[in-house]
């Protein structure tokens, strides 16, 4: 089976394997392995942590096919984006001309540099192995956060973003940033992309545009991809717009990329989700697949089952496997949500 679990200290050949598979444009995972332990001793310490309101937590998991023991993927979620390093995205919006002497008015879109996401929750580093991207386990993989989303609502801000990878090549080279490599970094879209991933942000502050830049004076090939996504991110932009995400005009400084974003407490699987009581036992036959998760948070776990399980129904049968895998024992509470 595969059970969605907190990342530790033993996974990090793993998470340095997905850093290298997961390759350009992937910026929450760098191949770099000082940032790499960082990211999951600081994840280690969220999982653990007493907290009064969001701040700077980040809770990274990992897929595990628990007949191998191979972490296969990863999924993680930001609790409070920007308060601590700044969080940039640009604001695509319109500036009005108009002239009655001259009978001429102009309509002129505009992208402008902000921190306008500061305090959202994030949802990011959704990785799966090109070998198990089949029998939904992607979509387990990326709903199962709404799981944790739901059940533990306090840790995160009241907004969910999700950045979506912006238009580039089989290089990594990004039409919309070359623009901006020639007329104010000076550094390729690879590095400055890494830079970021790194948290190394001062320079964006430094070198970025800081007045409102005319979508209309950029090469058409820029103007093309603002608020595209790159063609292997279409699946997961169609699985959140169908959760409720929406674009609101906000784009990656780099690439370009649209980020979506919708109310943790509007979610579609948030709403859908819900709790029920375990029983173990033999399960009855069902051709219904639900996500599952526990209601942990140090040993949280999740993963996908068949169940029988109708609307309304206060209790759920499962086997002793399932239970032993999602540490669950007998009256606890189990949160599903059908696939």
């Amino acid at each position: 089976m595969l059970v969605i679990r907190p990342i530790c200290a033993q996974d990090y050949d793993a998470l340095y394997q997905v850093a290298i598979d997961s390759g350009h444009g992937f910026t929450s995972l760098p191949v770099n392995e000082e940032l790499l332990k960082s990211k999951i001793a600081r994840a280690e310490a969220s999982f653990n942590k007493h907290i009064d309101k969001p701040f700077d937590e980040g809770y990274l998991m990992v897929l595990e096919d628990t007949k191998t023991g191979q972490v296969v993927g990863t999924c993680g979620i930001e609790a409070a984006v920007g308060m601590e390093d700044a969080f940039y995205h640009y604001r695509l919006g319109t500036e009005v001309y108009h002239s009655q002497q001259i009978s001429v008015r102009n309509e002129i879109e505009t992208l402008t540099l902000c921190h306008d996401y500061t305090g959202a929750a994030e949802l990011c580093t959704l990785f799966l192995n090109k070998d198990y991207r089949k029998d939904n386990n992607g979509r387990m993989l990326s709903r199962s956060r709404f799981l944790f989303l739901a059940q533990h609502a306090e840790r995160f801000g009241e907004t969910v973003i999700a950045e979506m990878r912006g238009v580039s090549d089989e290089n990594g080279d990004s039409p919309f940033y070359e623009w901006l490599q020639k007329h104010f970094l000076g550094i390729d879209f690879v590095e400055a992309d890494y830079l970021s991933g790194l948290g190394k942000k001062t320079f964006m502050a430094q070198m970025m545009p800081r007045s409102p830049v005319y979508v209309s004076l950029l090469p058409k090939k820029a103007q093309k991809v603002i608020g595209e996504v790159h063609k292997s991110t279409r699946p997961a932009l169609r699985l959140l717009q169908a959760e409720g995400f929406k674009f609101r005009n906000y784009v990656d400084i780099f690439d370009a990329g649209p980020t979506v974003e919708c109310a943790l407490r509007d979610i579609r699987a948030v709403k859908r989700s819900r709790l029920v009581t375990v029983e173990i036992g033999t399960m009855p036959k069902s051709d219904d697949h639900f996500i599952i998760a526990n209601t942990l948070l140090a040993d949280y776990r999740a993963s996908q089952a068949k169940l029988s399980l109708k609307d309304g129904q206060d209790s759920v049968v499962i086997s002793q496997k399932i239970a032993t895998m999602m540490k669950l024992n007998e009256g606890d509470q189990l949160r599903v949500l059908a696939m």
